[in-house]
């Protein structure tokens, strides 16, 4: 029998360290985009805003910081916070 879910119930969702390295990298590339803006630098932080918001099933860099923040939370045992950055 098939299972009445369709593609739009299921998300995939990032491991755990995954999601929280690709966060601690986009905020780290942020803070130093702002002083040293080379061509290097912008293009390895669209590279990750772009991992992030696949990741997170999202199309932005914000909303994706947002809800990889919300997916740490909740996937930390205990029901806890997880600090990321």
């Amino acid at each position: 029998m098939l299972s009445s879910r369709t593609e739009e119930d299921v998300m995939l969702m990032a491991h755990r360290e995954t999601l929280t390295g690709l966060v601690r990298e986009y905020e780290e590339l942020s803070r130093t985009a702002v002083a040293c803006r080379t061509p290097d630098m912008l293009r390895r932080l669209d590279d990750v805003a772009y991992t992030l918001c696949v990741s997170t099933g999202t199309r932005d860099a914000d909303d994706a910081l947002l809800a990889a923040r919300h997916q740490l939370r909740d996937a930390h045992p205990g029901g806890g916070s997880t600090r990321v950055g």
